[in-house]
């Protein structure tokens, strides 16, 4: 079944991708996954390749493209790979959407350039200590200084991916109370400056997967963030949330595709190398229906990880269908990625393995962008149950 989203230029990208991959992050992989982070000149290097200005205009130094299928490119490729590229992926994915959507022109000239270049990498501080995915009952408050040139920030946050190496932080904070119709009135987004005053990183948290990807907890004390540093209208921020959540969650599950068919193409290639009993691993019927199941329901999730990305392109993925994307692939996910492990034995236990990696990497896709009970919930109200 041939597939219809990628065209020729989509296949050039990842061919250059491929070869980066090859070159500059497989032979270190090993040292970024020892020392839980990449190291922040990589990120240089994938400005240099033009990884993060495909969707910027082309007067900030970007390609000026509106399109999601080259970060699907990537999805795929560092996936059969068995690497990614750290904490990088925030960066586009999560920060580039509200800084198109909500940014001043001003605001884009002083930010743009260096995030195309990876001189300035960005990420989103919204979850806090307590809160978890209840974001109304965020407690960093963000009050207007008397003269009105600033705004001082207090509170803290946790989980946040990219938290350690990011130059630009989007926080989110209350700058009124919520109101008792509305308890997501009165968050509002800042870009806060990582270097300013009072803002401190506090743990790299030590997560069970994404080794190579550096999250923190992230604290404020008094920190002052200049008015022109609001990033939209005051009080709004909630709906803006809201707003990327779809292209977040497509990320999710297109992300969780692209690992269950590298988990495939790992045990496939394990079982033809790995001889039991005297013959390969792979002449026993069960590794060829194992494999076989694996597969079809890999073949399932890609139909649609791509139906979905010509919708987001479209402008047309509703979020009730990017939260039937994100549930069902990575369920898939999980499912194939647990029995291409039992095909590996006890080698698929040990993280030298790729499987191992993809394995506890996988685990969070159902949890972060939403649980799957909040999927579950979402597309069941859409049902009108």
């Amino acid at each position: 079944m041939r597939r219809t989203v990628f065209n020729e230029d989509h296949e050039a990208f990842r061919e250059t991708l491929r070869a980066f991959i090859e070159a500059e992050v497989v032979p270190v992989y090993d040292e970024w996954f020892a020392a839980g982070q990449a190291p922040r000149e990589f990120y240089y290097k994938l400005g240099e390749l033009g990884v993060f200005g495909i969707n910027v205009p082309e007067e900030f130094g970007g390609a000026g493209l509106d399109t999601h299928k080259f970060e699907a490119v990537l999805y795929e490729e560092t996936a059969r790979a068995g690497v990614s590229f750290g904490g990088s992926g925030v960066h586009v994915l999560l920060g580039l959407p509200y800084i198109k959507l909500l940014a001043t022109d001003e605001q884009k000239k002083r930010y743009l350039p260096k995030f195309v270049t990876g001189e300035e990498m960005w990420a989103i501080a919204m979850t806090e200590p307590g809160t978890g995915s209840d974001l109304a009952g965020m407690k960093t408050t963000a009050k207007l200084s008397e003269d009105g040139t600033h705004y001082v920030l207090n509170g803290a946050k946790t989980f946040i991916t990219g938290g350690v190496h990011a130059d630009r932080m989007i926080v989110c904070a209350r700058t009124s109370a919520p109101r008792e119709d509305d308890r997501r009135f009165g968050i509002s987004l800042f870009v806060v400056d990582t270097k300013a005053e009072g803002y401190s990183v506090g743990r790299k948290l030590d997560k069970l997967g994404l080794k190579t990807s550096d999250t923190a907890e992230l604290a404020f004390v008094d920190v002052k963030v200049p008015v022109e540093d609001l990033l939209g209208e005051e009080n709004k921020g909630f709906s803006y949330l809201g707003h990327n959540l779809a292209s977040e969650r497509w990320g999710i599950a297109f992300g969780a595709y692209a690992q269950a068919k590298a988990a495939v193409r790992f045990a496939k290639e394990y079982v033809q190398q790995r001889t039991v009993f005297g013959k390969p691993v792979a002449a026993f019927q069960n590794t060829k229906f194992e494999l076989a199941a694996c597969q079809a329901e890999v073949d399932a999730a890609e139909a649609v990880a791509d139906r979905a990305t010509k919708a987001l392109d479209a402008g047309e993925l509703t979020p009730a269908e990017a939260a039937s994307a994100k549930l069902f692939c990575t369920e898939v996910a999980h499912r194939v990625i647990d029995r291409c492990l039992q095909l590996h034995g006890g080698y698929g236990f040990m993280n030298e393995y790729p499987i191992a990696r993809l394995y506890a990497d996988n685990r969070v896709n159902r949890i972060y962008g939403g649980t799957s009970e909040i999927m579950k919930t979402i597309i069941a109200k859409d049902m009108g149950l």
